[in-house]
């Protein structure tokens, strides 16, 4: 077996979570990834038949029986995860039942996954659906995304809209719009549930007073779609009470859409 610890996908976890960290994102143990991996780039590294112990999801995530993850531990800082991947991480392969995961690799001071994997979990399955390129699920607390959440409407066409008409790449980034959910109580099914049915249109939904969930097909993508949508609430937070002399209008909108050959949400215009 090759060293896992030069696996990619381990150092996209952890170069990934140590950046996060760094921009303020994921204070303490906050956030959350969930990474699924092609079983044929991770038997070099693993025997993903040897299994270590199991652990209840709290979730029957039969639709992805059989799919492997690697997942951020519970409790665990990501200023951590780059020194110390083996016990900040977590490898897990879903068992038949959906109900179980199976330890591979990991969580080695007898941890778990995040108490978010069920939200996770079913954030995947949705956005499988939608688009089987999709394989990450991201949960961070980005600084002026939260604010926003404070004094903005949430109306998912109201706050799209706002952060679409901050700065000219917004709407490139993520023309398919941005759901919201109101404040729920975190780390619950609930909570996931209400996330997932999100993520069958959204590859971003906000947890009012909470965070970001965002949905893509790599690190770079999903990590991407969050750093621009901090950047767009981070313009409007520096500009919210001034007067402006210059906006983005609809028209301006539409003739990006048209220049870049976007499908957008017309319906959150005018």
């Amino acid at each position: 077996m090759k060293d896992i610890f030069n696996a990619p996908f381990i150092k996209e976890m952890t170069e990934t979570t140590a950046l996060m960290y760094k921009l303020g994102w994921d204070e303490r143990n906050g956030g959350n990834i969930s990474y699924m991996l092609d079983e044929e780039k991770v038997t070099p590294y693993l025997d993903t038949e040897d299994v270590i112990r199991e652990i209840p999801t709290g979730f029957a995530a039969k639709e992805l029986a059989g799919k492997i993850f690697i997942v951020t531990g519970t409790g665990k800082y990501f200023k951590n995860v780059e020194k110390d991947p083996e016990n900040n991480l977590g490898i897990i392969k879903i068992s038949e039942s959906g109900d179980t995961a199976q330890l591979l690799w990991g969580y080695s001071d007898g941890g778990r996954f995040t108490s978010e994997l069920p939200a996770h979990l079913m954030s995947h399955t949705q956005r499988l659906k939608a688009n089987p390129e999709n394989r990450i699920i991201m949960h961070c607390h980005p600084d002026y995304t939260l604010a926003m959440t404070q004094v903005h409407e949430m109306d998912e066409k109201k706050l799209t809209r706002t952060l679409w008409g901050q700065m000219t790449e917004s709407i490139v980034v993520f023309p398919d719009g941005i759901g919201v959910l109101p404040w729920m109580v975190c780390g619950t099914n609930d909570i996931g549930i209400a996330t997932a049915e999100k993520m069958k249109k959204y590859r971003l939904v906000i947890w009012t007073l909470h965070g970001i969930y965002g949905a893509g097909k790599d690190m770079d993508e999903t990590f991407g779609l969050i750093e621009t949508v901090e950047k767009a609430a981070k313009q409007y937070m520096l500009t919210a009470g001034l007067p402006k002399e210059n906006a983005i209008t609809d028209d301006n909108l539409r003739a990006l859409a048209k220049a870049f050959n976007l499908t957008i949400r017309e319906d959150f215009l005018g």
